[in-house]
């Protein structure tokens, strides 16, 4: 790896409206480019919406489809690699995707794995956790829930990540139009992602690169108003280091879009993986059998 900046954006992804979603993202990208930034992280579903009723209908073949074809645009325009979440379509069935984007075209994408809530409702899990190598360094993508697993982060690490994405459209808490309750629901989601995220970067001795959606995407009229299933996020963005530090994080008072911008130094991962106590070179990986066994009898 080499060092490298990086950058974050928590943004909105409001329910079917990919057009407008795209030009904000191709602005982000512009002002992330103007200040170094050379890989930016967008939020998981960011593009269609997060369990928008019409997904089915909104989603995309990649790379084939327009909202590609657009992400490559940014991406050569401004010389970056970025990462931005959508639904994919392929033979009519739908995936959670946050495809890769580098100054050349489409360089990939990973496919969510494990579905929360509602989250099955319309998109299938997919199978497989790819490590790309992006020149500046190697990475690896996981999506949202799929961070509460272990193991997606460690396989990627065990594959060659150096940077794990860590995109989200977390529902973590509910709020209503007052300070207080804004400011809680924005602290709640920053608690959550400090302590659960820095594990996955210490263990696997990775940056970690988190961003959540923004704000109210809309409203689902299967649910009530308050339900926690509205796709209404608290957001925030963090990149924490190889010691699980934090490197840079928004501010967590208030749900408002916003983007940071960290520097990845490459030597804190060489010291890092250079621990004699470095998780993935002392692993007993022949006594984990039971994490492989199938654990459904009927």
């Amino acid at each position: 790896m080499q060092s490298f900046r990086a950058a974050a954006v928590s943004m909105n992804g409001r329910l079917g409206e990919p057009r407008q979603v795209l030009e904000a993202i191709a602005e982000y990208a512009r002002q992330a480019a103007a200040q170094g930034a050379r890989l930016v992280l967008f939020p998981e579903l960011v593009v269609h919406g997060h369990c928008t009723p019409s997904t089915w209908e909104l989603a995309e073949e990649v790379p084939g489809g327009p909202s590609t074809s657009r992400l490559c645009e940014i991406a050569a325009r401004h010389k970056i690699v970025l990462s931005a979440g959508l639904s994919e379509k392929e033979r009519d069935i739908v995936y959670n995707t946050q495809v890769l984007i580098g100054p050349q075209g489409y360089l990939g994408k990973q496919r969510k794995i494990h579905m929360s809530r509602d989250e099955v409702l319309f998109y299938k899990g997919g199978r497989e956790l790819p490590v790309f190598d992006i020149g500046f360094c190697k990475l690896g993508t996981v999506i949202c829930y799929d961070n509460s697993f272990p193991e997606p982060a460690r396989i990627l690490a065990l594959r060659g990540a150096e940077v794990l994405l860590m995109p989200h459209a977390a529902r973590h808490k509910t709020w209503d139009d007052t300070a207080e309750s804004e400011r809680a629901a924005r602290g709640f989601a920053a608690h959550y992602y400090r302590t659960m995220i820095p594990c996955r970067s210490r263990e696997n001795a990775c940056f970690s690169i988190v961003a959540d959606q923004a704000g109210r995407a809309g409203y689902v009229e299967r649910y009530p108003r308050e339900s926690p299933s509205q796709p209404h996020h608290a957001g925030g963005a963090f990149v924490f280091d190889p010691r699980g530090e934090v490197a840079a994080a928004t501010q967590s008072e208030k749900i408002v879009e916003e983007m940071i911008v960290a520097d990845l130094d490459a030597q804190v991962l060489n010291e890092g993986r250079s621990d004699p106590n470095f998780t993935l070179r002392t692993r007993r990986p022949e006594l984990f059998g039971e994490l492989v066994r199938e654990q459904v009898t009927s």
